[in-house]
């Protein structure tokens, strides 16, 4: 009964076993060939270590090189029939002499090995070395990341050097959309995490004490950038910041530099009289040197800074337009000269394209930063010099932060500030929030303006 059984079942058994035997090697021929996916990449952060030994053959599965297609002799793609016996391997071996890679690999004994991770490590290897040798260079880098990721999941720590490169290159390249529109490029090191790293000297660097303490003031830390603290790369320090254009489309963007003066006092304590200045100032205008400093054709450098501050809004007004971008356009950066209050009129409407909501959300939010300025604690107790506003804005979002602590310096015990007095040396005055009311004064008037339908000048 038993065999009469077996007999008539055998025909069925036998077709089902060519139809698995089809299905499988269909499926190998489509994981070959299949990209290298984040699906499988999320398989490394699991602790099972089962499901981390199934990936594995997975992913050794699909090594297969592709200017080898599988056959049904050639076995170096099927990890699940290569732990066999020396003999067996030797006879695939014979079977596939056109396929030297495929011999390599089958002749890698599984009594050897102690376990299968040892045996695994081994395939791992000898694939490598095929693959580097055979493939095109682009199909040998991806066989390079394949090796390494398998590797990484026994691993605590970057299994190579070269993984490591390939990380800090992804994070010091700049992600799509990012732009700086002043200050000096390489201080700034965006990412693709919605943070960006700023070049700072040290750990005891004054904008890294400055976000410390006004991350400390619940208020004034929301009219500034986040700050996530401090991260070393390289032997150089940095402070990783909030990315003020996350999650902005293609956004118009604004830099204003606020105070009356740019420049600490001691930047300007030395009364050497230098002729480079000298130089620098005639170039921009002939006229501008007293005829006592024609006579001796030097300047110090605080007389050379003032005349700097005169050429742009700061020192009449207290903020200057440092640089802009409109949409879909290239930034504009040579700015510091609109310094009349029907220049810095037209730019201000040229900027906002007469969208009376923005300008709305703005003069809030810009009321909003200076009740805030007034009335916390950190501002109080320093100089600030070279702070930024960065205004951003899209079809959809509006935002304000006050930027740039370089500069930033504490008060003696003796002294204080009120942002607004004329600056005269020894009373550290530096007029930002005299910035401040001068420039919601203007998008005031540029508000009004578009009530009445005024048409913006065109840059």
């Amino acid at each position: 009964m038993t065999m009469t059984s077996t007999v008539l079942q055998r025909p069925t058994a036998t077709t089902k076993t060519v139809e698995k035997q089809a299905t499988k090697t269909t499926a190998r021929r489509s994981r070959s060939t299949m990209a290298w996916s984040h699906e499988k990449l999320r398989f490394s952060c699991i602790d099972n270590i089962g499901l981390k030994q199934l990936w594995k053959l997975i992913a050794l599965d699909t090594a297969t090189p592709p200017s080898s297609p599988p056959s049904s002799n050639n076995k170096s793609g099927n990890v699940e029939q290569q732990p066999k016996t020396s003999s067996s391997s030797n006879n695939n071996n014979n079977n596939n002499d056109n396929n030297s890679n495929a011999e390599h690999l089958n002749t890698i004994p599984y009594e050897n090995c102690d376990n299968l991770a040892d045996y695994l490590s081994l395939q791992r290897a000898a694939r490598a070395r095929i693959l580097e040798s055979s493939m095109p260079t682009t199909q040998q880098h991806m066989s390079l990341l394949k090796f390494l990721a398998i590797n990484a999941l026994e691993l605590s720590a970057p299994a190579t050097p070269l993984l490591l490169q390939q990380q800090q290159q992804q994070t010091q390249s700049k992600p799509h959309g990012w732009m700086q529109l002043s200050g000096h490029p390489e201080s700034i090191v965006p990412t693709t995490t919605g943070i960006v790293r700023k070049r700072i000297v040290g750990i005891d660097d004054s904008e890294v004490l400055a976000y410390q303490m006004i991350s400390q003031e619940p208020k004034t830390s929301q009219i500034v950038p986040g700050y996530f603290g401090l991260r070393e790369l390289h032997s150089q320090h940095y402070i990783e910041l909030q990315d003020l254009l996350a999650g902005f489309k293609d956004p118009c963007v604004m830099d204003i530099k606020l105070g009356t003066r740019t420049f600490l006092e001691s930047e300007v304590s030395n009364k050497t009289l230098r002729p480079d200045l000298y130089q620098k100032m005639i170039a921009v205008d002939a006229s501008a040197p007293t005829p006592a400093e024609h006579e001796a054709q030097a300047i110090t450098k605080l007389r050379y800074m003032l005349f700097r501050e005169s050429l742009s809004s700061s020192q009449s007004k207290g903020f200057r337009i440092e640089a802009l971008r409109l949409r879909g356009r290239s930034p504009l950066k040579d700015l510091k000269t609109c310094r009349s209050s029907e220049q810095i009129s037209q730019t201000i409407e040229q900027f906002l394209a007469a969208r009376r909501s923005v300008q709305k959300e703005l003069l809030k939010r810009l009321k909003h930063m200076r009740l805030v300025i007034e009335q916390s604690a950190f501002f109080s107790r320093h100089e600030i010099i070279g702070s930024s506003l960065f205004i951003v804005y899209d079809d959809q979002r509006v935002g304000a932060w006050l930027i740039d602590f370089a500069k930033s310096r504490q008060l003696p015990p003796q002294l204080s500030v009120n942002h607004r007095s004329p600056w005269q040396p020894g009373n550290r005055e530096e007029g930002l929030l005299r910035g401040m009311d001068e420039l919601i004064h203007a998008f005031e008037e540029v508000y009004a303006r578009s009530g009445n339908h005024r048409s913006c000048l065109k840059i």
